[in-house]
């Protein structure tokens, strides 16, 4: 496949986002900035979509484009099939660059403008071929955020808007095709209503800068990132839906709660306009089938702010040490040790609704790491330059565990001396066996990346459980390899 050039005129933070993004999907991009300093911070956004934007794909990406820095903006845009101005927003200087740009670029390429306020008419105002640029508004990171307010004015092109629309897709991209032009488009709009709300309360002394993020990341921004206005609202007006929405909270848009009160009159006509666009949307779903997707969507979005410590996933975590409490090793030693006690969450399952496998491995991951730290292998002792490496593990899949059930799993050590941790793992819900992990882990110094002997504090501790649980039975499945049974 012949690959496809793109030309970025203003490397800034949104120039490299939209470079970052192309190069990322298989093009070569070609940039031009009077900005001495451009190559290095265009360098450094890519450093980042490079260590984020693959993670988001199941398939490889395709091979990445090669990237140019030009001197000449005749240079930049010569052959290409898109171009992307992110200049300053200053209409003359938009303009002026627009007038060179056609000089020299390809009568079919589309002109895009990360404009977030100017309407395209506004741009075209100078333009030899005004039929050829359109608004196609990203939001940073341009690398992450798939949204694009693609604007186009009476003027530009109908081909022009269609491979525009063609080509953003073919990127990950989802182009928001705004019918009809209007400052700001239509996202900002949203935001620009907040922020002024949220300088009034800043003003007023009735919240904090910190407060009013944490009503928003907390909050109806969780909801939002999923579900977006109106089918958060749709949910919220139970079995009847969006009309029951609008009779029963309408009336509110008319008491004096905010300082934004030029609101639209709720004429039938305007609920009916909305409660049929509402059907239209999310019509086919049930409210409890909404109420199900939206807990999926949450759950999902949620623990992945847990992994990150950040946000409502920080209070998340927080909360966890409050429920689990202290962790110390129990005063009797001779039964297995249980390591893992929680609920199969929802995106733990797999197409076939149970457990994915890799989660299996990941349930016994976090029991041996609980063994570890139950022996004094703690954050403060892997600072000191020590810690186990996992070396073998072998998992047997015994039965099936769907989201909700609640598993336990109780650690045997087989073995602790010298070196060597062996642990065998089994996973229960209530009494029936769902799987075994057996794994041999080696005690490794940090400095040197080799075997090293633990600290003797650990090495008695490991010891000590080791001597104890010699006294149990061999598990079923301890020492067996994958094999076919004859």
């Amino acid at each position: 496949m012949t690959r496809q050039t793109a030309a970025i005129i203003g490397g800034g933070v949104i120039g490299g986002g939209w470079a970052a993004r192309f190069l990322l999907m298989g093009w070569d991009v070609r940039v031009f900035d009077p900005d001495p300093q451009a190559e290095r911070k265009i360098s450094e956004v890519l450093d980042n979509a490079r260590r984020s934007l693959p993670g988001l794909s199941d398939v490889a990406l395709p091979a990445e484009g090669q990237l140019s820095f030009h001197e000449t903006m005749s240079e930049t845009v010569a052959d290409v099939a898109w171009i992307q101005e992110s200049v300053p927003e200053r209409l003359e200087l938009k303009r002026k660059v627009y007038q060179t740009l056609q000089e020299h670029c390809p009568h079919d390429a589309v002109i895009g403008s990360s404009t977030s306020g100017f309407k395209p008419s506004e741009l075209q105002g100078c333009a030899t071929r005004p039929e050829q640029i359109v608004v196609t508004h990203p939001f940073n990171p341009v690398y992450l955020l798939p949204l694009i307010e693609l604007v186009p004015s009476d003027k530009t092109a109908p081909a022009i808007v269609a491979r525009a629309k063609d080509i953003l897709i073919s990127i990950g991209m989802h182009p928001l095709h705004v019918r009809a032009e209007i400052d700001a488009h239509i996202a900002d709009r949203f935001l620009e209503a907040v922020w002024r709300e949220a300088l009034w309360l800043i003003k007023d002394g009735i919240a904090t800068t910190e407060e009013i993020d944490n009503a928003i990341r907390y909050g109806f921004g969780l909801r939002w990132a999923q579900m977006g206005l109106f089918e958060t609202y749709r949910i919220a007006g139970g079995e009847a839906g969006m009309r029951h929405f609008i009779e029963q909270f309408g009336p509110c848009l008319e008491w004096p709660w905010t300082k934004l009160m030029d609101v639209p009159e709720l004429t039938d006509e305007l609920i009916d306009a909305v409660a049929d666009q509402s059907d239209a949307q999310s019509g086919h779903h049930t409210i409890r089938e909404l109420e199900r997707a939206r807990d999926d969507n949450l759950v999902t979005i949620l623990r992945g702010l847990k992994a990150q410590d950040w946000g409502a996933g920080q209070l998340l975590n927080e909360q966890d040490r409050r429920v689990e409490g202290v962790v110390r090793l129990p005063d009797d030693l001779g039964h297995p040790i249980v390591t893992v006690k929680r609920a199969v969450p929802l995106d733990w399952t797999d197409y076939n609704g149970h457990m994915n496998e890799a989660r299996y491995l990941q349930a016994f991951g976090d029991a041996t790491d609980r063994l570890m730290l139950l022996i004094g292998c703690d954050a403060e002792y892997i600072a000191t330059g020590g810690s186990y490496f996992t070396a073998e593990t072998h998992i047997r899949h015994l039965d099936e565990v769907r989201a909700g059930a609640v598993i336990r799993i109780e650690t045997q050590v087989l073995s602790g001396a010298g070196k060597k941790m062996h642990l065998f793992h089994r996973m229960f819900e209530g009494d029936r066996e769902l799987a075994t992990g057996e794994h041999m882990l080696i005690h490794v110094s940090l400095a040197t990346r080799r075997a090293s002997e633990p600290a003797p504090a650990l090495a008695e501790t490991l010891a000590k459980i080791a001597s104890a649980h010699e006294e149990l039975p061999t598990p079923e499945g301890a020492g067996k390899a994958v094999g076919v049974r004859g």
